[in-house]
């Protein structure tokens, strides 16, 4: 069973109850008996199940699919990437924790209300802001062009990505990928 814990709330099966405060707080993998004594272990969710009911805003990028675009972009421990169009933060999530504690995600998105959805889901899938991303509301190209950065890799999984090109080519590092 897939739970969003809150405070005060109760989780309900054909095996009795579980207080969310029970296991609020908590080390994952615990076990856990309900009001009748149905037992269980109480675990975060993976990645894939996260990203397959995480709130939307725009089109989630699948496990299936963001396992492809690590692969084929060749995205590695310690790689600065550079990704436009974050969506609902999905592809976001699989970047972040392929480039490691070392690496960065610079993300660029046109339209406030994705960025906030992306940020939410991606704050609430790591347990708190994480240090190795940041978020930049505006287009690619004038970003890019203002702040001077270089990366290894650059996804663009937008809209008319071709108008993009010039920008990313200054951007990309020598050796670097393009994957959109």
């Amino acid at each position: 069973h897939s739970v969003m814990l809150q405070e005060g709330a109760r989780f309900f099966s054909n095996r009795g109850h579980i207080e969310h405060d029970e296991m609020i707080g908590r080390e994952e993998g615990f076990p856990i008996a309900s009001s009748i004594g149905g037992e269980y272990l109480v675990f975060r969710p993976l990645l894939s199940e996260f990203v397959v009911a995480m709130p939307r805003g725009a089109a989630v990028v699948y496990p299936k699919d963001s396992a492809q675009i690590l692969t084929f972009a060749d995205i590695f421990p310690g790689a600065h990437v550079i990704e436009a169009g974050v969506g609902s933060g999905a592809l976001t999530c699989s970047l972040l924790r392929a480039v490691g504690p070392l690496g960065r995600v610079s993300s660029y998105e046109r339209r406030e209300e994705f960025a906030e959805v992306a940020r939410r889901n991606v704050t609430r899938f790591f347990g708190g802001e994480h240090p190795a991303w940041q978020l930049t509301v505006e287009d690619l190209v004038a970003g890019l062009e203002a702040s001077g950065e270089r990366a290894d890799r650059v996804i663009l999984d937008m809209l008319a990505p071709w108008e993009c090109i010039p920008a990313v080519a200054d951007a990309l590092l020598p050796g670097g990928i393009v994957c959109v």
